[in-house]
């Protein structure tokens, strides 16, 4: 039985193309608009462990930060990439929008905050992007401001395929595992389990990004797969699965489709998305990747996997709806 037979499954029409150097520049520039609209959320909200309190998450017509706290209302933001909005809405009633058009990135940022500031919602964030190498500060950014509405609908329909088949991946996994979220500094869709012990003190070193903040997210084991749409300098957007701390072997281990290959500069398994697309169900296809990569990160550290997921295919219902 396909691990996820029981699901209506996409085909690969739905699966939109991904050529860089025709959809690039937008995905940059809106790499750096998510940056702004993350950190807002980031400000504002309580800190959850492995910065779980910071990502964006994927909607049938976008991303959303779901709803921030502020006082005693919340406010959302949201990337519409069906009408090309970002709506500001608050838990009193009262909505902003901006037009997702084509504007640098010093525009959309004071246009953000002064929408804010007009609904009573008064927010200060670092205003330099994170994890990239030589940041430009977010109000003196006027190099970014691409933005095609097709290209980021392809982004939005990879993610929104990628999400789908990440959370039945996610469903069968009982030990504590994150939410499948879209974490802005990288810039990809991602999803951890873990198996519950400690793990060694993560050595740090990301760009522009404390490392006190990598050590905490990577505390504890884990099993980690995503989504990432590429860049200038690696185009070919992937999917992907390592694990930390990586066991020994990892590299050598036989994982599938044959697609899938080893990234030793980054230390993971690499899937190129457009295989995915290319396949006969792309959804089996990924989710091939998701599961081999685990089980081969999790035999060889040894996690209770017994106890850690469920049997492939359906997912019991809880006792009391099987009585």
């Amino acid at each position: 039985m396909s691990p996820i037979e029981h699901l209506e499954r996409a085909s690969a029409a739905d699966w939109p193309e991904l050529p860089f150097k025709q959809w690039g520049d937008t995905l940059e520039t809106l790499h750096m608009w998510s940056q702004i609209v993350g950190k807002i959320r980031m400000e504002l909200s309580p800190w959850l462990n492995h910065s779980w309190s910071v990502p964006l998450y994927v909607t049938s017509r976008g991303l959303t930060t779901s709803p921030i706290p502020y006082g005693g209302r919340t406010f959302e933001i949201d990337f519409d990439f069906a009408d090309h909005r970002l709506p500001i809405r608050s838990s009193d009633g009262q909505a902003r929008w901006l037009a997702l058009e084509p504007k640098s990135v010093a525009r959309f940022y004071h246009e953000l905050l002064e929408a804010l500031t007009g609904m009573g919602i008064d927010v200060s964030i670092h205003p330099v992007p994170n994890e990239i190498p030589e940041p430009i500060p977010f109000p003196e950014d006027e190099v970014h401001g691409t933005y095609d509405p097709e290209h980021a609908q392809r982004l939005w329909g990879a993610l929104v395929q990628s999400d789908r088949v990440m959370k039945a991946y996610r469903a069968r996994f009982t030990g504590k595992v994150s939410p499948v979220h879209f974490f802005w500094g990288s810039f990809d869709l991602a999803l951890t389990r873990f198996s519950g012990r400690d793990a060694p003190e993560h050595p740090g070193g990301i760009p522009n990004l404390p490392d006190e903040i990598t050590r905490e997210a990577y505390s504890h084991e884990v099993s980690s797969c995503g989504f990432w749409p590429g860049n200038r300098e690696a185009p070919d957007p992937i999917f992907y699965a390592y694990a930390y701390p990586t066991p020994e072997g990892f590299s050598e281990a036989s994982v599938s489709p044959e697609a899938a290959f080893w990234l030793a500069d980054l230390g993971e398994f690499a899937l190129p998305y457009e295989a995915v697309r290319a396949a006969e169900s792309p959804d089996d296809e990924l989710d091939s990747f998701l599961e081999s990569t685990h089980a081969a990160a999790a035999d060889l550290a040894n996690w209770d996997r017994e106890h850690l997921e469920w049997e492939r295919g359906f997912r019991p219902l809880p006792r009391h709806r099987q009585e």
